[in-house]
């Protein structure tokens, strides 16, 4: 079982100011952990200062952050699990990668990042979450947790002698996110090689739905009300093509999801919705503090074993989620709270402490970025852009991008009503176009066609994403400016609709 959890986490003092090179020598390239979690949103990280920052529920994310520099502006480019974290570890969108809905695997050859990383000479391992459904055999070394992986008991594939995934490993007594940083923490004692840089991809399961935290947080914010979202009892009412839809807490939603968490079914409509709420919440900050207090624990040890000053420490979820916001819970639509990822970087010896960076990023750029820290190549294939000179607080570059790109594919599916659809965002404004069609079919049943619609968002003047401006006179031609801008993206990221001619023939009918 794990050591008892050490919560005073010292940090080396003296962060330093550095430019990152494109070709780091050999000798000082540093050891990276890419620490994700599933379903993790901005909204419960206590640094990003949202509602619920006054809970404190993640004191090491925060201090990773406090000490190092946190991304405000970082993007998924399809809100949902395996396309996200294809896009992580490819570099590439979703229709040139291949994973664009669940299901889909990343076959070894195209898990680019390991790939490279080896070729550079860093020792890989992938340990946690995968949900890739390919072996993840680009990596010197896996432990990974099939498709989503179970809370308690967890299995987890493992190399060995049997062919894909016939090894296992059980780790009996355990909840998912204690095994998870168990085997990292053995990996980084007894398995590396100490003469080798390394790759780490450090991965929860948590907090992802049903949000099963271990037993000793079952009293954590027992006795709080959490706060609430300001929209939280406002409806989803964007366009006729997303009105009277939504997931999580929509009135038909919210009772399926209240009878999920247990919540007593004879409570009054509004009682049920408060408890429901209050339920899910606690549910899932308990696991976020599950996975808080494991980054306590990895760091205590990287400090006892001189490995936490050139080590770069990344921490992001596979995409945001909501919590409550709109209404909703889940992910998938184009919203921010969805959209929108955490993107945090420590790392002492070259990271000045305190920096806070507002470009737009793609969870394209992320192995960009990586390859060009470790002193690896970037394949021309990758067709995200390195953000390398933020880390060292430089200027944005001139070429950098104005606008990020977003599809879901995943038409109404597992009967959480979100439309299938694409847009883009710029540091002000939000194009949504939901066409409203599934690309394997043909809008037959279960997932039949839905209204085709645009919305508008001036997230200046509108964070909240709750007034759909598309028909207002005032915003035409930003409008117009931005439909040729999400149809010249499109093209450059081969992202277009060519191959499926009932999207592109809504596309084309409803694009003015």
């Amino acid at each position: 079982m794990l050591l008892k959890i050490l919560f005073a986490v010292i940090f080396l003092q003296g962060a330093h100011a550095s430019v990152v090179a494109a070709k780091t020598p050999k000798e000082s390239r540093p050891n990276i952990i890419f620490i994700m979690s599933d379903d993790h949103t901005t909204q419960a990280i206590g640094a990003y200062g949202s509602h619920l920052a006054s809970l404190n529920p993640t004191p090491a994310i925060d201090r990773l952050a406090n000490k190092g520099i946190r991304f405000d502006r970082v993007f998924c480019h399809n809100s949902i699990c395996t396309p996200s974290r294809a896009n992580i570890l490819t570099g590439q969108y979703s229709q040139t990668n291949g994973v664009q809905i669940l299901g889909q695997p990343l076959p070894p050859e195209r898990q680019s990042l390991p790939i490279e990383l080896k070729k550079a000479g860093y020792q890989t391992a992938m340990i946690g979450k995968w949900h890739l459904r390919a072996e993840p055999a680009s990596f010197d070394y896996y432990t990974v947790l099939p498709g989503q992986g179970d809370y308690f008991d967890p299995t987890f594939r493992i190399q060995g002698s049997k062919p894909w995934p016939d090894n296992t490993l059980q780790k009996v007594g355990y909840h998912s996110t204690d095994a998870i940083s168990e085997l990292a923490i053995e990996w980084l004692d007894t398995k590396r090689d100490p003469d080798r840089p390394f790759f780490l991809a450090y991965q929860f399961k948590a907090p992802h739905d049903l949000f099963d935290n271990a037993p000793r947080y079952d009293n954590y914010l027992a006795d709080m009300t959490i706060p609430e979202p300001e929209n939280l009892r406002e409806p989803l009412s964007g366009s006729i093509a997303t009105k009277g839809k939504g997931a999580g807490m929509s009135k038909y939603s919210r009772w399926r999801l209240g009878q999920r968490l247990g919540v007593d079914i004879q409570l009054d409509d509004e009682a049920f919705f408060d408890a429901t709420y209050q339920t899910y919440l606690k549910r899932y900050l308990r696991c976020v503090k599950g996975v808080d207090d494991a980054i306590a624990q990895l760091l205590n040890y990287l400090e006892a074993n001189n490995l936490l000053e050139n080590t770069l420490i990344v921490y992001t979820g596979d995409q945001g989620f909501f919590l409550g916001e709109h209404n909703l819970m889940d992910k998938r639509w184009m919203y921010e709270e969805a959209l929108r990822m955490p993107f945090i970087v420590y790392w002492p010896k070259s990271v000045q402490a305190g920096q806070v960076n507002d470009w737009l990023i793609s969870n394209t750029d992320f192995a960009p970025t990586l390859l060009e820290i470790a002193g690896a190549e970037v394949p021309d294939t990758m067709q995200g852009m390195s953000f390398a000179a933020a880390l060292s607080g430089g200027a944005k570059p001139s070429d950098w991008r104005e606008a990020i790109y977003y599809r879901y594919w995943m038409h109404m599916a597992h009967n959480l009503e979100v439309p299938a659809h694409f847009g883009i965002r710029t540091d002000r404004y939000k194009l949504i176009f939901f066409y409203g069609l599934d690309f394997e079919g043909s809008g037959r049943p279960p997932t039949p066609q839905t209204p085709a619609a645009w919305e508008f968002y001036d997230l200046e003047k509108d964070p909240t994403e709750m007034d759909n401006r598309n028909s207002d006179p005032e915003y035409e031609t930003v409008i117009a400016e931005m439909k040729a801008q999400l149809r010249d993206l499109r093209d450059d990221l081969n992202e277009t609709d060519t191959a499926y001619p009932d999207i592109e023939f809504i596309i084309d009918k409803h694009w003015n």
